[in-house]
């Protein structure tokens, strides 16, 4: 499944929520420097949704602040969960 995210890098709270332009926003202690803003991201997404780190993957915007990932799923259902927990952590915040 494909998500786009906004990368909040220097944040002094991170965390997983709330939406802007309709992606889903990830803030980052980490500034945006050799990226360690997305890498941060990245992990930030996987624990999110309770996945491996290595089930997440850069698509587009390596830097940029939107980003394009990719989350390995494994069946529709688990697709769905995910989906779901995305559609949650959207209006958290």
């Amino acid at each position: 499944m494909r998500l786009e995210i906004r990368v909040r890098p220097g944040s002094s709270r991170a965390g997983v929520g709330g939406e802007h332009a309709g992606r889903l926003v990830v803030a980052v202690h980490e500034r945006a420097v050799d990226g360690k803003a997305t890498d941060a991201a990245l992990g930030a997404v996987a624990d999110a949704l309770g996945v491996p780190t290595r089930r997440v993957r850069l698509v587009r915007g390596a830097t940029s602040r939107d980003k394009l990932v990719e989350v390995e799923t494994h069946d529709t259902q688990e697709e769905a969960d995910l989906l779901e927990l995305v559609d949650r952590l959207r209006s958290a915040r």
